[in-house]
């Protein structure tokens, strides 16, 4: 299958204002590179534009992952996960703040975020792959991250956000690996992301180890329940998407949702090509973004079905 916008892991794409942006992991993990375009399709023709490149020290000087773009109170935020120089995976999340043309001003950055009072596991171990949503008024935060006598095993947390970078309640641990599809090789729930749709909130995320096994599960709750208890959520008991070779696609995940100029929703996914990754996959650039047109089935559920991929 041909991939969309080559070289570009945890893709996210957004339309802000009638624009269309896109961000990445970088190949390099070393800098945050953004593209705009007028059209969703335009995006893969668009020149990314490098506009924030890693400290050489301290706070954001290793891994730069997972970067996300939103626009919240007339302001464009960028989340991502940072790491140091000095200890690789000492990764937390951080957020940066543009008040203007998020392609050609100014960013801030605010720093790494802020728990509330009282919160102690929060961004205290292994965090990343933040997203944030709205609803009824109020903003949510969702990231993947190892606690307490989980260690080892990265877990879905949620809390209300009181600011885009302070949250405003405790974390709760909405989900962690509980089927056999989300262990292999590794423990690992990560990567999540929101789609709303009639009524109700489905919360996409990545599963297993980042190789032919990593694929996408599913929690879904009504946007009227309690958003920030996990037991008002269901989760799907197998992947929604996973691993077709039928269509050269492996290790799918990672994913964001777009709306395309006729108003379906889009759901912006990355994938290697090939099975068997050669040494570490870190060093690994072949995970290529792709583009599939989510329809839904006579329950009203997202359906991920890769003939509905486009290119």
């Amino acid at each position: 299958m041909k991939p969309w916008i080559k070289h570009s892991a945890d893709p996210f794409a957004t339309r802000i204002n009638g624009k269309y942006y896109f961000i990445a992991t970088a190949p390099d993990y070393d800098c945050l590179m953004l593209r705009e375009s007028d059209t969703l399709m335009g995006l893969a023709d668009a020149t990314p534009k490098k506009i924030w490149t890693k400290h050489e020290n301290e706070d954001m000087s290793g891994y730069i992952w997972a970067p996300e773009l939103h626009y919240i109170d007339g302001a464009f935020y960028i989340y991502f996960a940072a790491s140091r120089v000095d200890d690789v995976w000492h990764i937390r999340p951080f957020v940066m703040k543009c008040e203007g043309d998020p392609m050609n001003d100014k960013w801030e950055e605010l720093g790494m975020l802020h728990p509330v009072t009282g919160d102690g596991f929060s961004f205290k171990s292994f965090s990343l792959d933040m997203t944030v949503f709205e609803n009824k008024g109020k903003w949510y935060t969702v990231w993947a991250e190892k606690i307490g006598r989980w260690k080892g095993t990265s877990n879905l947390c949620i809390a209300e956000l009181k600011s885009p970078y302070q949250l405003g309640s405790k974390q709760v641990i909405l989900s962690t690996p509980t089927y056999d599809w989300e262990r292999v090789d590794e423990w690992v729930e990560e990567g999540p992301a929101v789609l709303k749709h009639n009524g109700k909130i489905h919360l996409t995320y990545s599963a297993s180890a980042t190789g032919a096994c990593y694929c996408m599960g599913m929690l879904t709750i009504d946007e009227n329940d309690e958003i920030l208890d996990p037991n008002k959520w269901d989760k799907e008991r197998y992947p929604v998407l996973k691993t077709d070779a039928s269509y050269e696609v492996y290790g799918p995940g990672h994913n964001s949702f777009v709306k395309d100029e006729e108003g379906n929703d889009i759901c912006v996914f990355h994938a290697r090509d090939f099975e068997k990754i050669v040494g570490n996959p870190l060093d690994d650039i072949n995970r290529h973004a792709h583009l599939l047109k989510v329809t839904y089935d006579e329950n009203d559920k997202p359906v991920f079905d890769l003939k509905n991929c486009l290119g």
